[in-house]
């Protein structure tokens, strides 16, 4: 293996957290995309929505984290209830994680405006190494790297979402079981193949500034067993009903990064979104940055449905 791949690699475990639990991808736009980390999200869009994403992280660095993820989630008949499915692909240097999931939700009036959705999540996570590692000579007889398995466990999930057309509060916990992806269980193996619960608090509001344009700010808490807490703040500004532009800030106890996003929405239908990112930390000397594209297609049916939707 070539050292600059050593090289890569190291600076890949060591920027993401010395105990690395592996953790789901995190997103510039999470707020758009909030089905990935909470099952109760499911159908509260009102229609079909289908939302597929990009991330390419640290471009540049050799084995820099790439991300795609799909979901499709809409309500039933009966509108209280929701559904959806979602996969993720994440690749961080030669490792490899698959999650496919359902999601099923059921939202309560708590009031006139406000809804309460409790969600749950069930589903299959795979993880394996790529073969160009495992094949390698200078790898082949360490067991640290034989010692990986690779198959498919299950999981499950829930969570909760508070909102209303102006505000939303969310509360979950997409995998709760705690699984060990090694074949042993020796020491240092599990610390480093290894799945543990993740929770997320997310929030969010928005304001009228003008008749032309509205403020939303919104944030995501998330907290990990053996890993810093990751907190994100983002501001979007909403011109004419059609135009997102803003700014995100995320930080950990390890790093922190800067973020700028534009969303558009192309027709009733449709909107596209892009978001960039730069590290504020060391490994900012071996990246140029982060890019992450959003697109979102949904089917609206009924008039009585409001496009754009503001979460």
């Amino acid at each position: 293996m070539k050292l600059s791949k050593y090289i890569s690699i190291a600076i890949l475990f060591f920027s993401v957290s010395v105990a690395f639990a592996q953790q789901l991808p995190q997103f510039t736009q999470y707020m758009f995309n909030t089905i990935s980390i909470n099952p109760a999200y499911a159908g509260s869009r009102e229609t079909l929505s289908v939302v597929g994403l990009h991330r390419s992280q640290w471009v540049g660095l050799e084995g820099g984290p790439e991300t795609q993820t799909l979901s499709i989630h809409t309500p039933l008949r009966n509108e209280k209830m929701g559904l959806g499915i979602s996969f993720i692909n994440d690749k961080l240097g030669y490792e490899n994680f698959s999650y496919l999931y359902a999601d099923y939700s059921y939202t309560i009036n708590t009031s006139a405006n406000t809804k309460l959705a409790f969600g749950m999540k069930g589903g299959l996570t795979h993880y394996s190494l790529d073969e160009e590692l495992l094949n390698d000579p200078s790898v082949t007889e360490d067991p640290f790297f034989n010692d990986i398995s690779n198959r498919w466990s299950p999981n499950v999930g829930a969570g909760l979402f508070l909102h209303s057309s102006r505000w939303y509060l969310g509360l979950s916990a997409p995998r709760i079981l705690n699984t060990d992806y090694n074949k042993g269980s020796d020491g240092l193996r599990n610390f480093v193949a290894f799945e543990r619960i993740s929770y997320y608090f997310t929030g969010g509001y928005v304001f009228n500034l003008s008749e032309t344009t509205k403020l939303k700010p919104s944030a995501l808490l998330k907290a990990t067993n053996g890993a810093p807490l990751s907190f994100d703040i983002s501001a979007n500004f909403l011109f004419n009903e059609k135009l997102w532009l803003g700014g995100a800030y995320r930080i950990n106890e390890h790093a922190a990064a800067i973020g700028g996003i534009a969303d558009f929405q192309i027709s009733k239908q449709m909107r596209i979104g892009y978001a960039y990112e730069y590290p504020i930390s060391d490994i900012a000397a071996y990246t140029s940055g982060t890019h992450e594209v959003l697109l979102m297609f949904e089917v609206f049916k009924s008039k009585r449905i409001k496009s754009p939707r503001y979460f």
